[in-house]
């Protein structure tokens, strides 16, 4: 399980097909501090295994599944990513439940540089997800932690503080670039519930 507070940005050095998947290495410092063989580390909001550890990065396999659901099959060396380990028990619980279980893919439809230095990010709306993504609910995007500001029809939008645009990716990020998003689960689990006696 995973916050969506983004520890450190990362580089892919390297994405080299295997087959229908791919083999990923990523350079990054914090994240590998306590990382083994088998330990999860969230990229850009997926969540992947280290399968192989080196001394500036580390290794995962991204099976077809996971190129298929996500923006991993999309990225190339020199791409920056957000990088999370998953919660510690003994930690503090600062953002919302991540799974690292993507839930759709989305286009950056326009980004507002505001005048005390935030941002205002707009996203088209998967209809798939729309039934999950209310104002002042939680999203992860791309494994960052974000409240929903509005919604729309086809779209949604967030409010990026300057600090969350700095330490991520929102801030390279350009209109019509893709992100990953992943629904809370305990509005997914909410409809579970109710589900039976609609």
């Amino acid at each position: 399980m995973f916050t969506g507070l983004v520890e450190e940005v990362g580089t892919v050095r390297s994405v080299t097909p295997v087959a229908d998947g791919a083999k990923v290495v990523i350079d990054a410092a914090v994240v590998l501090e306590d990382a083994v063989i088998g330990a999860s580390i969230a990229v850009n909001g997926c969540c992947l295994t280290v399968v192989e550890i080196d001394g500036s990065g580390w290794t995962a396999d991204a099976v077809p599944e996971t190129l298929d659901r996500t923006t991993i099959g999309g990225l190339e060396a020199g791409d920056r990513v957000n990088l999370e380990r998953p919660l510690a028990a003994n930690g503090r619980y600062g953002g919302h439940v991540v799974q690292g279980h993507v839930d759709a893919t989305t286009a950056v439809r326009s980004i507002e540089e505001l005048a005390d230095g935030s941002f205002r990010y707009t996203f088209e709306l998967p209809a798939t997800m729309a039934d999950y993504v209310v104002e002042k609910g939680s999203i992860a995007v791309d494994g960052i932690s974000l409240t929903v500001a509005a919604v729309a029809a086809a779209s949604f939008s967030i409010a990026v503080i300057p600090h969350t645009h700095e330490v991520t990716t929102l801030g390279s990020r350009t209109v019509g670039d893709r992100v990953n998003l992943e629904a809370d689960v305990l509005a997914k689990y909410v409809e579970r519930l109710v589900r039976p006696s609609l």
